[in-house]
């Protein structure tokens, strides 16, 4: 289960070790422990390009997944990319009043369902579907340890 994790952001530091064992855990949960996965970190300009690009939403979002499985052809072992924006899941932790480590890893799985072919846009049911299976998911996998370190003054 190679996880490859990329961040250029300099704002902030994340213990990668503690992530990139996170996702281990996410993808056993999800049945797809052999699975290659690809996990970038990006602010929020990156992310709204990538948003404009791939979307045609010109704005900001909190994370994008693209699956490397969909189509004919054999089976990738690389279940797909996760993007995140770190300045997002910052903003939606304060808003929710959730820890930021705990908003990390709430957007790692609903990147990693998303890679599985969940897809909340499909409509209601698929929406409830989606949401049982991410709090699943979160029980499953144990304490969250601590992952964001801030080099700044602001307390995250």
């Amino acid at each position: 289960m190679p996880v490859v994790i990329g961040m250029r952001l300099t704002r902030w530091q994340l213990r990668l070790g503690a992530l990139k064992k996170l996702a281990g855990h996410i993808l056993q949960s999800v049945s797809e422990a052999e699975a290659f996965l690809s996990l970038e970190i990006v602010g929020d300009g990156r992310m709204r390009r990538l948003n404009r690009t791939f979307r045609h939403r010109d704005k900001t979002t909190d994370v994008l997944a693209f699956p490397m499985r969909e189509g004919p052809g054999p089976r990738s072992p690389l279940l797909g990319d996760i993007v995140i924006s770190l300045p997002q899941a910052i903003r939606q932790a304060r808003c929710h009043q959730q820890g930021i480590d705990h908003e990390l890893v709430v957007l790692l799985i609903h990147g990693t369902l998303h890679l599985c072919g969940y897809d909340h846009e499909q409509g209601e049911g698929e929406a409830r579907r989606m949401v049982r299976r991410e709090r699943a998911v979160l029980r499953r996998i144990g304490p969250i340890p601590r992952l964001l370190v801030s080099r700044d003054s602001d307390r995250v």
